[in-house]
């Protein structure tokens, strides 16, 4: 895909963001120079745009300097507002790298129930596969056989070997004779579908300790991945989920999905500066092309609706 097309579906993607954004901050650039109210305001604005209180507070700092002699124009606000984004984004902008030897490198994917994980592993794949690496799924979330079901249509569709039992199976037996499957073939990177029920924590944990201690025997240093998908339309609640993940499983980094499905895309800001986990990649979009790494000066402008950088 063309540079300038994911910059467009990058753009078109957070639009809903940025107009909600405009809409907070809409009558708060008509004063003549910037006071103790106007930025108290432009705070209260930047918090009901899931951006986070710390970000908010980032942002007001940064508007104050030499605010007195300075006159508040909607561009000059969205640059601002685009450049503090970015100082956070770069530390976490980091796509998967497939570094493992012995080969493969297994990526363990979480997620709740609904949060797109699953097609968000078919994405992933793909990716790779544009990479020209090989790829295998493993159907690891027997809790569900609409999961198994879903998986395998995607594994047939972007034509890539699966392994898969059935519903109410050993999730642990699956991954070993993936792992097994994999090695024996030379496959890069094997991909793990997880059950992600967080309606009971314990169970959910043991599972995934039994997967881990699985992997342990066949390859000590597996799973080089823990990956959580996240439902960017759950807004607030998205951060919720990596505190309970990030304790239960270990998680190493995050994929965002359904960016272009909500006003609330400044959460994915809020989770990079409150836990500073990689995030992989971002999904704004439903096709098989819509889930790629993300540079970070392009997707700040496009949360803060700034024009395209020069």
């Amino acid at each position: 895909m063309a540079e300038t097309s994911w910059r467009d579906k990058l753009f078109g993607g957070f639009r809903r963001t940025s107009e909600r954004l405009g809409e907070n901050l809409a009558g708060l650039v008509t004063k003549a120079a910037l006071d103790e109210q106007t930025l108290d305001e432009i705070e209260d604005a930047l918090l009901v745009t899931d951006l986070g209180p710390p970000m908010a507070a980032r942002i007001r700092n940064r508007l104050a300097e030499g605010r007195y002699n300075r006159t508040l124009t909607e561009e000059y606000l969205r640059e601002i507002i685009a450049e503090e984004i970015e100082k956070v984004l770069i530390p976490v902008a980091k796509p998967l790298e497939i570094e493992a030897f012995p080969r493969p490198q297994v990526i363990l994917v979480i997620g709740v129930n609904g949060s797109g994980k699953t097609t968000t592993i078919a994405k992933i794949a793909h990716l790779f596969m544009e990479q020209d690496y090989s790829v295998m799924l493993a159907a690891g979330d027997t809790f569900r056989a609409a999961a198994i079901g879903q998986l395998k249509v995607w594994a047939d569709r972007i034509g890539v070997p699966i392994v898969s039992g059935p519903e109410g199976g050993d999730a642990a037996g699956i991954v070993f004779d993936a792992v097994k499957q994999a090695t024996d073939s030379g496959t890069d990177v094997l991909i793990v579908d997880t059950a992600g029920r967080l309606q009971n924590k314990r169970e959910l944990m043991d599972e995934l300790a039994k997967i881990r201690r699985v992997l342990g025997r066949l390859n000590p240093a597996a799973p080089h991945d823990v990956v959580l998908v996240l439902d960017a339309t759950t807004g607030q609640n998205a951060l919720s989920q990596i505190e309970i993940f990030k304790d239960v499983a270990g998680v190493t980094g995050l994929v965002m999905t359904k960016l272009d499905g909500t006003a609330r895309g400044g959460v994915l800001v809020a989770a990079a500066e409150k836990f500073g986990l990689p995030i992989h990649a971002i999904g704004v979009g439903e096709t098989i092309d819509d889930l790629r790494p993300f540079d970070p000066a392009e997707l700040a402008r496009a949360i803060a609706g700034a024009a395209y950088a020069r």
